[in-house]
């Protein structure tokens, strides 16, 4: 497996000096809960200052949290989770998990992670898709199989046993043979999705190619990373292919963490690193 060259940054889409709002990218970004209610927000600052436009929905506690802060996301429409589908068609990619409840309620509805993945899943299949949280913990990868669009998966390492955990005894059965890596690689080509398994070292796989991507650190351990990182990728998703976004964000995401440590050392948490994407951004693109 080789390690990501960073002149594929050079590839990643940039705004035209004459564009106009909403052609550069437009996310939604459905998680969040009672519970978990900053999981979805860090995505959110993410991707608030990278794309045009981003459609949020949540449960109604977070939607006011939202709210309250406008000053910050002018670009952004607070929606309410019942009215997902008016907003999916317009978005360009669609990051679903963050924050979303890992536990199942008594009875499918809206506010069952499973029922409310697989269904929106399943029902638009031609769309760009980021699954994060509490979806990749809670979905039966063969709902992958139905969409037409290369999906992109976002596990650490526990995430991807539980997604392993979620497939047929066929395959689990093999996996238990193999390496991490390689249990990736055959759960890309069957699934044909772009998994980004993070870690330490980071590693992204399509049926198509695969990368490695270093660096780092301590600091980057903390909660609220990985909803980080899953903003930014659903955020070049919009305008980039499956492998570039997925490769590309866990660079800069890593990047932006070495910055922080040059700057704070390992004491800086999630919202440090939001702020600190778009500066790496700038000098990198």
């Amino acid at each position: 497996m080789h390690i990501f060259d960073p002149q594929r940054l050079l590839g990643l889409y940039r705004p035209a000096p004459g564009s106009h709002k909403g052609q550069n990218g437009k996310v939604l970004l459905i998680g969040g809960s009672k519970l978990f209610h900053a999981a979805s927000l860090w995505p959110l600052t993410v991707a608030s200052r990278i794309c045009d436009m981003v459609f949020y929905a949540s449960v109604p506690e977070n939607n006011a949290l939202v709210s309250r802060a406008k000053e910050e996301f002018r670009n952004g429409i607070v929606i309410p989770r019942s009215h997902i589908k008016d907003y999916i068609q317009e978005a360009d990619s669609i990051l679903i998990g963050p924050g979303l409840p890992r536990e199942s309620g008594e009875q499918p509805g809206d506010d069952d992670t499973k029922y409310l993945t697989e269904h929106l899943l399943s029902t638009y299949t031609d769309k760009k898709w980021v699954i994060d949280g509490g979806s990749l913990q809670t979905i039966n990868p063969e709902v992958l199989r139905l969409l037409k669009t290369m999906p992109i998966l976002t596990p650490h390492h526990g995430e991807f046993e539980t997604l392993i955990k979620n497939t047929d005894k066929d395959f689990k059965s093999e996996a238990q043979n193999l390496d991490v890596q390689d249990q990736v690689a055959n759960f890309a080509q069957k699934f044909r999705c772009v998994v980004l398994l993070k870690g330490r070292e980071d590693v992204v796989f399509s049926p198509e190619e695969s990368c490695s991507i270093r660096g780092g650190n301590a600091g980057m351990t903390k909660g609220g990373t990985g909803d980080v990182l899953a903003g930014l990728v659903a955020s070049l998703y919009t305008k980039n292919d499956a492998f570039l976004s997925a490769s590309a964000a866990s660079y800069i995401n890593k990047k932006a963490g070495e910055r922080l440590a040059e700057k704070m050392g390992i004491y800086f948490n999630a919202s440090d690193l939001a702020d600190e994407i778009p500066l790496v951004m700038n000098e990198l693109l």
